[in-house]
């Protein structure tokens, strides 16, 4: 079991490099043409790009990090060091957005703003065609290993599509003699940068502070009481390391019961959310009733 976890956080890797490739193609392309047009829009997007590139690479080491296995002083294994990478990586995301509203609505003041060249636009399109591909190829492979890291890849990927056609059609609706479109739509670039800082900060803190799904909690709680033996459940917690959940629970079984009765009831219960719930550890805590 652990050792197909860590195949799979090795494969996960594949979804981080490619992100991390196209997001560097991406935004020298965007920059370059989006000073050459003089489009605020597609600056903005391209510096969406940047930020992109190190969460990304923030993935990538989280990936890594999380495969070495248990030492002294990390009993449990380093599971979490992908949840704290895309923490940081949110804290630069954020930086990034503030960087390009301001810098948006300065341009407003200094005035003379002209329409960008129609070049911006199309180049936003293309960029959007990419990055929906990669993000159709981080999905299929975040499904694959059970990834929530790859997942979250996939969904920046996706957003990052729509923002370039966000800012493709600020640039040709500036073209109706409306050249502060583009600066609008830089503006609404950089609040979509800082809105997905900030899902990611909050998936993060909420897993790093033991936060559950109460959903999935609701399940193995029903799933659990089903099993032969289990008269009642006294608690249940879980809690996440990366991408593995790990459940904790007390349960009430007969007081004539004996010793060998009760484990074997709480090894089948271990087996159902493991085998079938893809549950990574279950403790289980027996108490007579």
């Amino acid at each position: 079991m652990e050792e197909q976890k860590y195949k799979e956080l090795k494969l996960g890797e594949r979804g981080a490099i490619i992100s991390i490739i196209a997001y560097i193609c991406l935004s020298i392309l965007k920059l370059a043409i989006g000073y050459i047009s003089d489009s605020a829009a597609l600056n903005a997007d391209g510096l969406n790009n940047t930020t992109d590139i190190i969460a990304s690479i923030a993935v990538l080491i989280g990936l890594k990090l999380s495969q070495r296995p248990p030492d002294e002083d990390h009993g449990y294994g380093h599971w979490k060091s992908e949840t704290i990478a895309s923490m940081v990586a949110s804290f630069i995301m954020a930086a990034v957005g503030l960087q390009v509203i301001l810098d948006a609505i300065t341009s407003i003041f200094q005035g003379g703003k002209e329409s960008p060249d129609l070049i911006a636009a199309y180049t936003g399109i293309f960029s959007a065609l990419a990055m929906y591909f990669v993000y159709r190829y981080n999905k299929r492979l975040a499904l694959k290993i059970n990834s929530k890291s790859v997942m979250a890849a996939a969904k920046d990927n996706l957003s990052d599509a729509w923002v370039s056609i966000g800012a493709a059609i600020g640039i040709f609706g500036s073209q109706l003699k409306m050249p502060w479109l583009d600066t609008v739509t830089a503006i609404i670039v950089g609040l979509l940068i800082c809105k997905t800082a900030l899902d990611i900060f909050k998936q993060a803190s909420h897993e790093l502070s033991d936060g559950f799904d109460e959903e999935k909690l609701k399940l193995y709680q029903e799933v659990i009481s089903k099993v032969d033996g289990v008269k009642r459940i006294k608690t249940i917690k879980g809690r996440n390391y990366g991408n593995n959940e790990v459940i904790d629970v007390v349960i009430m079984v007969k007081s004539t019961l004996g010793i060998k009765e009760a484990h074997d009831i709480a090894t089948l219960m271990e087996r159902i959310l493991i085998r079938d719930y893809g549950v990574y550890d279950v403790h289980v805590h027996v108490e007579p009733n």
